[in-house]
Formats: structure tokens, sequence, C-alpha cells
């Protein structure tokens, strides 16, 4: 019988995963609005301030050193997201076009032009085991080249005409909320390095508990603005379905190539998820800018929806990546 079980065993979703789809869950049904999702806002800003501190912490200088001169990987991660999504977002215009409206289809089409998220990204690459140094530098430089790259695309394949202005509140927003948090743990490093390096595998719950707020108040704020309500079901179900095969194209092609150029194993997971994610919060400002008021909402629910699928799959695959550092361990 424990023979027969032991399959079934290895199937059961972790603690984290079935956390992560209670938040979901609860997000959906109980979603923070006004003062509270003010104060979520609050809470997940200075837990994202704290996961970057103590990764700074951990980090060696030469480990910063390696990540910052990894060229080859920034390169593939910025090809990734700048080339290789829009791509494939034209591909499935064929297909997209018998399943979507115009207008959902010109989103599925902005969202393959959008930056790398930061956080989440470097959260994942965290828990997965891979090169935090290489995906802090490379997140922050798809972010903040996105500002200038995703209106040029846009206006190239999308709409005609300038742009409009860039946020420059999104390359303030990262440098107070991540680039600085870590340079002050980088700073203190000397004198509380090795009380990190005793408690790592307590920090592990900042990195969780990092995502889960970020998870809650992402999906609380899609809910807040008519997720569920904007489509029909037979559109929201055609537009998951788009979502999923897209990310699913992303991951398995970013792994395979990452593996085909030889990058080692913690360079793969970083490779995986800053070259596979899309920023909610670079897009939604972007698209206020680029497109009309009238079909803003239409435009950025292939996003929400991106961006909810996008954290609940790498967070599982996250733990698989980090299962498998365990066990090849010795």
């Amino acid at each position: 019988m424990s023979s027969i079980l032991a399959p079934l065993r290895r199937l059961r979703p972790d603690n984290f995963t079935l956390a992560l789809l209670l938040t979901v869950a609860i997000a959906s049904l109980l979603p923070a609005t006004g003062r509270v999702a003010g104060g979520f806002g609050a809470v997940t800003t200075a837990a994202i301030a704290a996961l970057f501190f103590f990764h700074g912490a951990k980090l060696p200088r030469e480990a910063i050193v390696a990540g910052m001169t990894h060229w080859r990987l920034h390169l593939l991660v910025l090809c990734c997201t700048f080339v290789l999504f829009p791509l494939l977002g034209l591909l499935l215009k064929p297909l997209a076009m018998t399943m979507l409206t115009p207008d959902l289809y010109i989103g599925m089409l902005f969202l393959c032009m959008l930056p790398s998220t930061v956080q989440s990204s470097i959260a994942f690459t965290a828990v997965g085991r891979g090169n935090v140094a290489a995906a802090v530098c490379s997140a922050s430089a798809s972010n903040f080249l996105g500002i200038f790259l995703t209106p040029l695309l846009v206006s190239a394949l999308v709409v005609h005409g300038p742009a409009g202005k860039s946020s420059m509140d999104a390359v303030l927003s990262i440098v107070l909320q991540l680039l600085l948090p870590f340079i002050a743990g980088q700073c203190m490093r000397g004198w509380i390095g090795g009380w990190v390096d005793r408690h790592k595998p307590m920090l592990k719950y900042v990195d969780q508990g990092s995502i889960l707020l970020v998870v809650y108040t992402a999906f609380s704020r899609s809910v807040n603005e008519g997720l569920w309500l904007k489509v029909g079901a037979p559109s929201l179900l055609a537009l998951t379905l788009l979502c999923c095969v897209l990310l699913a194209v992303v991951l398995a092609l970013t792994g395979w190539i990452s593996r085909r150029l030889g990058f080692c194993k913690e360079d793969q997971v970083t490779i995986v998820f800053c070259g596979s994610k899309k920023s909610l919060a670079s897009g939604v400002p972007m698209a206020k800018v680029l497109f009309a008021t009238s079909s803003l909402g239409v435009v950025i629910l292939p996003l929400m929806l991106f961006h909810q699928i996008q954290l609940m799959v790498c967070a599982v695959l996250a733990q698989r990546f980090a299962s498998r550092a365990e066990q090849a361990a010795p």
C-alpha cells in the first residue's frame, strides 16, 4: 500500500502552494479596498524592502560584482523580454483573433512588450536557489529599459505616432523600494552578515511572505477593477487559455535556451524567472499614457490575468527548483 501511495504523496501540493491558492481565493472573495488596501500596500512595500535588505546582507560583495558583469545572462533576459515575447505575441494573432475581440488582442500584444517584474522575479529566484545577484541586476535593468523600449515597441507594432511621456516614477520606485534597501543590506553585512547566514532557513519566510502579499494586493486590485465583470465567461476562458499557452511556451523556451547555451543551474533559474514575467506595476501606468481611456480597461485585462497566472505558476515552479537543489546538495 505504501508503494502505491508514494507517487500520490509526491503530487500533493506543499504548504506554500496551498497558502498561495488560499490567498487567491481570499482576494477573490474579500478583496482589500479603501484604507485596508492602502494598509496592505504599505505592508507589502515594507516586506519587499526587508526582502531586499536581507538579500543585500547575505550576498558577498564578490557575488554582486559577478552578477553585474554577467553580460551573457543579462543580454539573454533582455532578448526574451523585448524580442521573444513580442514575436510570440505576433505569432499568436491568427489564433487570438478567432477567440478574442480586437481590443483584447491588443492587450495581449501590449503585455508582450512590457518589462519584467522586479520584486517577484528576484523573490522567486531566491526561493528557487538561483543567482540572486544576477537577478537583481537583470530584473532592474529590464524594468528601467522598459520605460523607453515599451513605448517604442507599442508605437511600432500597435499604435502610430509619439508614445508620450515616460514614467520616471517607475525609476524612482525601483531605486527607493529595491536598490536602496539592497545597498543598505550590503553596507550592513559586516555587522549582521553572520547572523543572516545562521538564520537563512528562517529568512525564507520573508521571501514567501512577500510573494503572498504581492499576490493578495495585486489580485485584490484586479478584482476591484472589475476583473470578473468586464468580459463574459467564454472570452475570459479563451483569454486564460491564451495566457497559459504564452507563459508555458516562454517558460519552456527560456529553460531550453539557457541549457543549450551552457548556463549553470543557478543561472538557468534566474533566466527562467526574469525572462518569463511581465510587470503589472509598470504596465498599467504605461497603458494610461499609450491608450485611449475608453479602451483602457479591456487593454489591461490580459495583463492583469497574465500577472496572476505567472505568480501562481512561478511560485510552484520555484518550490520545485528548490526541492531539486536540496536533493542535489551533498
